[in-house]
């Protein structure tokens, strides 16, 4: 099943880079972009990560709350961070329960070969956990702009 617009945000519960419980449902009346990512330190992720941290200040004014998920380890997201400075919290979805419930674990195809990754994916979840947007080609390096619209 794939996630639409007006469904309801699925709760999980994940840990940040600093092994701390976030869960989805501690954000509500507040806005969240929640953004899966496929890699920390590979490009397209580096220039995403970058530019919400770019205009991170102009995501706050408006009301909203940063996560960024990707099935790395928390030790990988704590150098990811540390080495660009971001100032949002990032989910180590070891598990792939979050990945898994948001639809974004699929197929991929590189160079002829097929193996499971993320698409790289943003929900805009609103004040009552509605998704209110879904952008799935996402432009890594103007992201805030298709945020903020």
């Amino acid at each position: 099943m794939s996630l639409e617009i007006g469904n309801k945000a699925p709760e999980f519960t994940g840990k940040d880079q600093n092994g701390q419980e976030v869960k989805l449902s501690s954000f509500k009346g507040k806005k969240v972009v929640l953004y899966f990512y496929p890699k920390d330190n590979t490009p397209g992720c580096t220039a995403q990560a970058c530019n919400l941290r770019d205009h991170y200040d102009s995501l706050l004014a408006k009301g909203y709350v940063v996560l960024g998920v990707s099935v790395d380890d928390e030790k990988s997201h704590t150098k990811f961070i540390q080495k660009f400075d971001l100032p949002f919290p990032l989910l180590a979805d070891t598990s792939h329960d979050i990945v898994e419930a948001y639809g974004v674990w699929v197929e991929k195809n590189m160079y002829g070969k097929t193996y499971m990754g993320i698409a790289r994916t943003t929900f805009v979840i609103d004040e009552e956990g509605t998704i209110i947007e879904i952008i799935k080609k996402v432009d890594t390096k103007n992201h805030t702009d298709q945020i903020l619209g």
